[in-house]
């Protein structure tokens, strides 16, 4: 993502490449517990260590690529909290950008709050903390890939190197990234460079501005140190003088691949936005949104369509304040494939961002770091996709211990906001017992007339005043201590409850 819109970008006439027909039944089924281990690709997918395929369908955390060598949000809520969150809401992936920065030795992250969380963040570097992150995201059955989104915290940089950061150090800390994580699948990818842009170009030849041989040169540097890796690489921003956002031109791509030493490592990727980042030429045709499919398809579309390696949106986000970006965003959505009806097989997507403090497009999160935008949130249901297997827990009675154990959960009922004619409340599920839970189900009464008018991340049934709410596909499976949430609106007011209880299924 950038903090400066970009410069009037104009879009010339360019053939549409012809897509190959699109297939869905080989990748009708997403199982809930696909993800394990590193990952490879075949074709347009992306494979889990036993063959099945998996979504990535996820979040962008930024922070450690700016001033703070940390995720934001962090002085407000404890970095725990922060993924159960996430997970409860169905996303499945982190996309953590850094900057170089975080390798200089001794780098120390800033404005961290050690009151009553956190606490086991206290004097850790910011390397350290990544790891801390890194651990309880694979605990909990997220996946991360990373994301270097900046060669220093002073801001983004148009090549894959600046005079103060060469390529030569950049490849040295992407080789460092894989060694320290080598053997642990939770990290299953590096995004080599953030936003390529002018002058970079692809296919050119010219070694001091080709980021397709860059890509080239840093993904093989990186799979001889961790060859389990996916290798994410980004477009450009514009490629035989059509041009597009930053990192989001793949059209290079049909005649200049990018060749890894490592077969069935590589994933091209791409950013995409409205116009709360900048105005393009596309919104202001007279056949918007007809002409969206046709534009996507020509930039990025076209390499997953002919099946020629899958495609991941790196970023794509929204204020969601002008009109012509919920329509924006809401064709976007069905260009990505449901998970309902193509299962794995569509296209791979991070938004941007899970943070409330981006500028041009806000976040997943309002600003208080705590309460979820369920309109944004919503627009992302149908593509969001199963969890995958989360890592062993720590001692006895954790997955797989063949001590027994139980499961169990409780439930926290909270009215968010009530106006009168109605209300919204959030419910937290956490698991109390010493077994992952497969399934859950909350039930509670009100004191009125309440009826459910809308519920998110569950489903329900209600009997009178009595309500029965069981998980959603993608967070029914909580790890022993982590919790997931969904939410509900009602009507009329007064939406209190009494004899919440929660029962594992």
């Amino acid at each position: 993502m950038f903090r400066t819109l970009r410069r009037a970008l104009c879009v010339a006439a360019a053939l549409l490449l012809p897509l190959a027909g699109t297939q869905t039944s080989a990748f009708a089924d997403v199982d809930a517990q696909a993800g394990a281990g590193y990952w490879h690709t075949s074709g347009r997918q992306i494979l889990d260590a036993a063959g099945q395929p998996v979504r990535i369908a996820g979040v962008n955390w930024f922070g450690f690529e700016t001033a703070n060598h940390v995720v934001h949000g962090l002085w407000a809520r404890d970095y725990k909290s922060m993924i159960d969150q996430m997970k409860s809401l169905g996303y499945n992936t982190l996309r953590m950008p850094y900057s170089d920065d975080i390798l200089k030795p001794g780098t120390m992250p800033d404005s961290i709050s050690h009151d009553g969380k956190n606490t086991d963040l206290r004097g850790l570097t910011s390397l350290q903390v990544l790891d801390r992150i890194v651990t309880y995201a694979g605990q909990s059955g997220l996946k991360i890939v990373l994301d270097r989104h900046r060669p220093d915290a002073a801001g983004q940089s148009a090549l894959w190197y600046t005079s103060a950061v060469p390529e030569s150090t950049w490849i040295a800390n992407l080789k460092a990234l894989a060694a320290r994580y080598k053997g642990n699948s939770t990290v299953v990818g590096i995004d080599l460079h953030n936003e390529p842009r002018d002058p970079a170009c692809w296919g050119c030849g010219d070694t001091s501005r080709d980021w397709r041989l860059a890509a080239q040169r840093a993904g093989n540097a990186v799979l001889s140190v961790n060859p389990e890796l996916l290798i994410m690489v980004e477009g450009v921003q514009s490629y035989n003088g059509v041009n597009g956002w930053w990192g989001g031109n793949l059209m290079g791509v049909a005649e200049h691949p990018v060749r890894l030493d490592v077969p069935n490592r590589l994933v091209y990727s791409a950013h995409d936005y409205a116009t709360s980042v900048a105005q393009q030429p596309w919104f202001s045709d007279p056949s918007f949104p007809a002409n969206m499919p046709g534009i996507w398809d020509k930039y990025w579309g076209y390499v997953f369509k002919q099946n020629i390696a899958p495609v991941w949106l790196g970023e794509f986000g929204t204020t969601l304040q002008p009109a012509v970006d919920r329509v924006w965003l809401s064709e976007l959505v069905k260009y990505l494939r449901s998970t309902s009806a193509y299962g794995a097989d569509g296209f791979h997507w991070t938004f941007w961002s899970w943070n409330p403090n981006s500028g041009d497009t806000g976040g997943i999160l309002k600003d208080d770091w705590q309460t979820v935008d369920t309109v944004k949130d919503g627009y992302l249901a149908s593509i969001k996709a199963p969890g995958f297997d989360p890592g062993p827990g720590p001692g006895p009675g954790g997955p797989g211990d063949p001590g027994g154990g139980n499961a169990t959960c409780s439930a926290a009922y909270t009215v968010g906001s009530d106006w009168g004619g109605g209300f919204n409340s959030e419910v937290k599920v956490t698991n109390t017992g010493t077994l992952p839970l497969k399934s859950w189900k909350v039930t509670w009464t009100w004191s009125g007339s309440q009826k459910v008018t809308s519920m998110w991340n569950a489903s329900h049934t209600q009997n009178g005043a009595t309500v029965a709410a069981v998980n959603a596909a993608h967070n029914g499976s909580v790890p022993v201590g982590g919790s997931a949430s969904f939410g509900l609106g009602g009507a009329p007011g007064g939406g209190g409850a009494t004899g919440v209880s929660c029962t594992a299924t």
